[in-house]
């Protein structure tokens, strides 16, 4: 995880976590055969670290306040966003060895949302007029989208942006759906 809070995860070898550990390489490929390996790995943990905290948010206080303690832990420590967010290409890329697997846990990570949203339902914390389904692929876009742009823009007040998206988002979910007539 060290090595990727400083680096870009394409300049992060085997050899440099061996260096980096004051390991052999070959302790390192014991336990990592690849370089995409030893990346899952550390996704896989290191995901599992920030999220531990703020997994009873989606419970108790709702999905999107849920997504903004993302947002806000991401705003401390923004390294693991800038990594998932640069496998997102390699999740997207076909035949990749390590695309099925991190397409599951974005696919997970939707269902997570949307399980969220139906209980915000249930609870009346959202209207029934959101479909949970919709909602989660729009409070996503909305998560996703404005971390990139803060990575991007890195004076953006993200947290704010985000206040501010998903107040509207969440506006337009208590009307009626009306499905979008486009004048080209």
């Amino acid at each position: 995880m060290a090595a990727f809070r400083v680096r870009a995860f394409h300049a992060v070898t085997l050899e440099l976590v061996a260096a980096e550990a004051g390991l052999t390489l070959p302790e390192v490929t014991e336990q990592f055969a690849t370089a995409d390996d030893l990346v899952l790995a550390v996704v896989q943990v290191w995901n599992a670290r920030r999220m531990e905290p703020i997994l009873p948010v989606a419970h108790s206080r709702g999905a999107a306040a849920f997504l903004r303690a993302i947002v806000a832990v991401n705003v401390e420590d923004p390294a693991l966003m800038r990594l998932l967010t640069a496998l997102a290409n390699v999740a997207a890329t076909p035949g990749h060895p390590s695309a099925p697997l991190l397409q599951r846990q974005w696919v997970q990570f939707h269902a997570l949302v949307q399980r969220a949203l139906v209980h915000d339902v249930a609870v009346g914390r959202e209207p029934d007029t959101m479909d949970p389904a919709r909602g989660a692929e729009q409070l996503i876009a909305m998560y996703e989208g404005l971390q990139l742009q803060s990575m991007l823009r890195p004076h953006m007040d993200v947290l704010e942006a985000y206040d501010r998206a998903v107040t509207r988002l969440r506006d337009g979910w208590s009307k009626s759906y009306t499905p979008p007539v486009w004048e080209v």
